[in-house]
């Protein structure tokens, strides 16, 4: 039998839904489809994620979270009510409580704002997370345990860095830096170094299957068509994963800072249960190849990618949701209405 109850990932990159009893129920694409003429919602998800770069003028396809937090609330709010709908088909009757996962470092008008439109997409009762402390419990961390465990969660539009003890963030730290900002660094360097104008599924496409953080010994290739920016017309151009390591080299250098800056305030105890269980690595962002072995480097400390690491914070949420009576006024959960 299986709870109504709900743990979501609102990603900038990806929505994840676990509903608890069921598990990951939905995995979708963070994206809407909106006809501007009326406002009216088209599509979303994937449905909607096919339609970047190939619409009309009068229908545009939006991320409605950025870097982390939303940037629409009424587009947000509307995918958030399509999604549960999916899952709970008739939410209004018995309203669910939701488990939501926010980056670290968000304001309190963001929490806010998340919290109200969970309300809004039915939810009874909200607790939010952070991210980090949900892909640890994902991860399969007693983070209630005496013990400091140092999880990095790379996501679409955010990368959170967390070290917990006891059930609690002791030192965290959040940059708007991840998946999306990787795009966009390949396409301002594919268009710097070959005058050429890609878009942003292109430069994701770059990225999953050539990209790679660290200076690669035997380039691959892959032939990608753009815009020529001075012509305007198609041209084809093949790109290596040198050009993509080349593009990402200072994108991925913040996310080494701020995990280098982490290391630096945490207590030297906990920095000692680091050193000897490894630094743990979840979100999008981290399949990047290469990309535990640069950690490695960076700081000296052994790097796990986890198991779908995708899914991970999901997971987390999930995990929550099992004890939610238990953990409802700890640590773990930061806020709740």
């Amino acid at each position: 039998m299986f709870s109504r109850d709900i743990g979501i990932d609102l990603g900038t990159a990806n929505v994840i839904i676990f509903q608890r009893g069921r598990g990951i129920v939905i995995q979708e694409p963070a994206v809407v489809a909106i006809d501007t003429d009326n406002h009216r919602v088209l599509a979303v998800g994937g449905e909607a994620r096919r339609m970047i770069g190939r619409t009309p003028g009068n229908i545009m396809a939006v991320h409605p979270l950025r870097e982390g937090v939303i940037a629409d609330y009424d587009v947000t709010e509307a995918m958030l009510k399509h999604f549960v709908r999916r899952v709970l088909r008739q939410p209004r009757l018995l309203r669910p409580q939701m488990v939501v996962c926010v980056p670290s470092g968000v304001t309190d008008v963001e929490k806010r704002a998340v919290q109200e439109a969970a309300i809004q997409a039915g939810a009874k009762r909200v607790y939010l997370i952070s991210e980090p402390m949900a892909a640890a419990i994902g991860a399969g961390i007693d983070v209630s345990q005496p013990v400091g465990h140092l999880v990095v969660d790379v996501g679409g539009g955010t990368t959170d860095a967390a070290v917990s003890s006891l059930g609690g963030e002791v030192v965290s730290d959040s940059i708007r830096v991840g998946g999306s900002k990787m795009d966009e660094s390949i396409i301002r360097y594919v268009r710097r170094e070959f005058n050429v104008v890609i878009g942003e599924r292109t430069a994701e496409e770059l990225k999953v299957k050539i990209g790679c953080a660290l200076r690669p010994e035997e380039p691959e290739t892959m032939e990608v068509t753009g815009r020529d920016a001075v012509t305007g017309l198609p041209r084809p151009v093949t790109i290596s994963s040198l050009h993509i390591y080349e593009a990402l080299e200072e994108t991925l250098s913040q996310i080494t800072q701020m995990i280098r800056s982490i290391l630096e305030r945490t207590p030297p105890e906990l920095g000692s249960d680091i050193y000897d269980h490894g630094l743990v690595l979840t979100g999008g962002g981290a399949l990047l190849k290469g990309f535990p072995d640069l950690i490695a480097r960076e700081t000296g400390i052994t790097s796990y990618l986890v198991d779908d690491p995708i899914a991970c914070v999901a997971r987390g949420t999930g995990q929550v949701l099992e004890i939610l009576d238990s953990v409802e006024r700890s640590a773990v959960l930061t806020a709740s209405i």
